[in-house]
């Protein structure tokens, strides 16, 4: 059986990517094909997130095993995890980083399912757009409007350090341990 995904940005109108590949391959191959499609180098750290239909991040499929993970979870790595490990049905929605230090990501969705085909590598079925770059500038204005919701405050401000939402008497200095000996 074939899967037909489609990867879109939110980042950049009208780009969109269709693939075809088969269930038997590996997201491996599927990272491939999406670094190849946008014309990306193969020298970053990518990773699959399997969403569920509110596009929540359930599993991480990896593209090497850092064992940074607790023992008693699973770790799922590109070259060794087949598509139909977790891709059980059309609808199936995919979450792929394509730039770890920034946390930006495509969007995937299969599309549609065919049964009777085989393919012995990935197609690019359609292109439309340019795709954003890879790796973008942590100055840039599309990294600055796409900070995640956990950095933000309930009243919408920034929560990083030296924002207008520090306030000084939220520190405890009881909470640190200050010695004048440096040994």
């Amino acid at each position: 059986m074939l899967f037909k995904i489609r990867l879109v940005s939110d980042e950049v109108d009208g780009f969109l990517r269709e693939f075809m590949i088969d269930e038997d391959a590996t997201f491996l191959d599927l990272n491939n094909v999406i670094l190849e499609s946008c014309g990306y180098p193969d020298d970053q750290m990518t990773s699959f997130y399997v969403c569920n239909d509110e596009w929540e991040r359930m599993e991480q499929i990896t593209r090497e095993d850092m064992g940074t993970s607790a023992a008693d979870e699973d770790i799922f790595v590109m070259a060794d995890t087949r598509l139909n490990e977790f891709i059980e049905e059309k609808g199936q929605k995919l979450e792929y980083v394509f730039d770890p230090f920034c946390e930006r990501s495509f969007f995937l969705n299969v599309k549609d399912e065919e049964t009777g085909r085989h393919l012995d590598k990935p197609e690019v079925v359609r292109t439309r757009g340019n795709a954003p770059v890879q790796i973008a500038e942590l100055d840039s204005p599309t990294i600055a409007s796409s900070v995640r919701s956990s950095e933000i405050d309930d009243d919408g401000s920034d929560l990083f350090y030296g924002s207008d939402s520090f306030n000084d008497d939220d520190f405890d200095p009881e909470g640190f341990e200050i010695s004048s000996n440096p040994y």
